[in-house]
């Protein structure tokens, strides 16, 4: 009988469903961006990498080797950081109210802090 493959590196199901929500809000958020070219260029920018970081780790999530969870936990930590510059070039153009913007700026912060954190753990 053939040996079932165990996840070797896995994410948790806690932190999937975190970027789950966030990719939703992120979306929601998108929607309510004027209809100017300034704003269909950061819109389509800031969806790209806002679901980009909880794709990436459902990728990662189950890789049998380190490189490979690395390197996909690292796509996301770099779409996070991407998904921050432009939240907060929404809030510095004033393209929509600091007060729904900020939340996500602030999630958006603490998934770069636990993503460069599972990073760091696994290249120690």
């Amino acid at each position: 009988m053939p040996k079932k493959l165990e996840k070797k590196y896995s994410i948790s199901d806690e932190l999937k469903e975190r970027t789950y929500k966030f990719a939703i809000g992120i979306l929601e958020l998108a929607s309510m961006l004027p209809n100017t070219e300034e704003s269909r260029v950061i819109r389509r920018q800031l969806c790209k990498s806002g679901t980009s970081i909880g794709a990436n780790l459902e990728e990662a999530d189950g890789s049998l080797t380190l490189n490979d969870f690395i390197y996909k936990v690292d796509i996301a930590f770099k779409e996070s950081k991407e998904t921050r510059y432009w939240l907060r070039i929404i809030i510095d153009r004033k393209l929509l109210k600091k007060e729904l913007v900020l939340p996500h700026l602030n999630e958006c912060i603490e998934l770069i802090k636990i993503l460069s954190t599972i990073i760091y753990k696994y290249l120690k």
